[in-house]
């Protein structure tokens, strides 16, 4: 299992596609919005990445678009083929 620290917060590396996770540059994006997520899902398109936090599905807070359970479904609507992802899981 493969860990990051970003922001003093600890995440384990769920998804890495082609090695793209940029510590440097999730220290500049990550704030304190993703604070209350349990996953926060990346993505890379035209050179810029795109940050969307998940909850686990027994969250309280978890709905159809934020729940991880639908993050296939986001990947297959939102992303653009072949995109490269990564998934971080925060350590609580």
């Amino acid at each position: 299992m493969k860990k990051v620290v970003i922001n003093n917060v600890e995440y384990e590396v769920i998804r890495n596609d082609q090695d793209c996770i940029d510590i440097d540059l999730l220290q500049e994006k990550i704030t304190d919005y993703f604070d209350a997520y349990d996953y926060i899902f990346g993505d890379y398109a035209y050179e810029k990445v795109r940050l969307k936090g998940y909850y686990d599905s027994n969250n309280k807070n978890a709905n159809k678009i934020n729940d991880i359970k639908f993050l296939d479904n986001y990947i297959k609507e939102y992303c653009s083929y072949g995109s490269k992802v990564f998934l971080l899981k925060k350590i609580r």
